[in-house]
């Protein structure tokens, strides 16, 4: 158990382009998988890890995940001593507020919260990844490397340049080279880290004294000239990231596949997020539903395929849903015809009208939105 470990979740992710999806809230409260947050999956696997300190630092748009998250009960984090931090928006470099830029100009401006941090160890991970990940395994490894500071790499690409960064390993499993674009063996970072308080502080005033904001791309980039030994901790489970809407959706219908789902929800291990009671599902006489995932609290009267149903979706009589993603409350009129659409939340579909896309360039319905 992690006792003598923070941590720390970063909900700024630049370069992503989920379009209707992320216009009114941050990347790491987008909805997935019929009931969960894209930030659900790294806070979990914090707790489940037995880290009950975690700072949660915001970025625009942020309503949404305050009130996904709120006190943090549902994973436990709502104590009198500790547990979930939610941490302003705000670099206060300079004397001015602004929106921080990359990693290390956010921690700049929490300097003092990392003062007054207790553990020892600090593990910093973006908040958008959807994996399910001991955290115990990877902190095991930092020790007995004596790493400075340990990078959860995977062999799965995003493959999108200035995206993320990708990592070539010396013979001694070391960091090589740290890369913006893939090679041949290379691995492509996670974004999670390991590293001691201590040496986040040191390399933060550097990073502050030099007006340096990224941690990757500026910081151990240079691992060289700045001593540093760094480790990847090879990954090799189920990864899904999500800079495109045409990502979003490729990586939401591989829900439906059992050894995904195995993957990802382990019982051992388990994916929490905010409580929500709702009724059982209606299956209505004429239904049909085949290879799909329909959450609690939907009314299907129609026909679903190979699709994904957020709470209280409502199918209607005739209608056809294949290969859609529908959030909570969204409602399909009576024989209504969708293909490769996504419907943010309350979105409302009149009856007999006829919506398709294709599977690298779905349509996306942004919340509200009435058709």
């Amino acid at each position: 158990m992690l006792n003598n470990v923070h941590g720390l979740l970063m909900t700024n992710q630049p370069g992503y382009n989920l379009k209707e999806l992320s216009s009114i809230r941050s990347i790491s409260s987008v909805p997935y998988g019929g009931r969960y947050r894209l930030v659900d999956f790294i806070l979990s696997n914090m707790v489940d890890d037995g880290i009950s300190d975690i700072g949660v630092v915001l970025q625009q748009s942020y309503q949404s995940l305050l009130d996904h998250l709120g006190s943090g009960k549902d994973w436990d984090l709502a104590r009198r001593h500790g547990g979930l931090r939610l941490l302003p928006p705000f670099s206060m470099g300079n004397d001015q507020q602004h929106n921080y830029q990359g990693m290390m100009d956010a921690l700049t401006g929490l300097r003092s919260y990392l003062d007054e941090i207790e553990q020892e160890y600090i593990i910093i991970a973006d908040a958008d990844i959807v994996l399910n990940i001991s955290l115990s395994k990877v902190f095991d490894q930092h020790l007995a490397t004596g790493a400075d500071v340990t990078a959860v790499c995977s062999k799965k690409y995003t493959d999108r340049p200035g995206y993320a960064t990708y990592y070539t390993l010396a013979e001694d499993g070391t960091a090589d080279e740290i890369l913006s674009k893939s090679v041949p063996d290379s691995y492509e970072s996670l974004n999670i880290y390991v590293i001691s308080k201590a040496k986040l502080i040191e390399l933060v005033d550097y990073s502050a004294a030099r007006g340096l904001y990224s941690f990757s791309h500026q910081v151990l980039a240079n691992k060289d000239k700045l001593g540093l030994k760094v480790v990847p901790y090879i990954f090799e489970g189920y990864v899904a990231r999500f800079p495109t809407v045409a990502d979003y959706f490729e990586k939401s219908m591989d829900l439906l596949k059992k050894d995904v789902r195995d993957d990802l929800f382990n019982p051992d291990h388990p994916i929490r997020s905010k409580d929500r009671s709702d009724p059982a599902a209606y299956y209505g006489p004429d239904s049909k539903v085949v290879g799909s995932m329909v959450s609690d609290g939907c009314v299907i009267e129609g026909t679903v395929e190979n699709s994904i149903l957020f709470r209280n979706v409502k199918v209607g009589k005739g209608a056809v849903v294949k290969n859609c993603i529908l959030m909570k409350d969204t409602d399909v009129g009576d024989s209504a015809s969708l293909n490769c659409v996504i419907c943010d939340k309350s979105v409302t579909i009149s009856p007999n009208r006829t919506l398709s896309g294709c599977e690298t360039y779905p349509i996306v319905y942004s919340k509200g939105t009435r058709i």
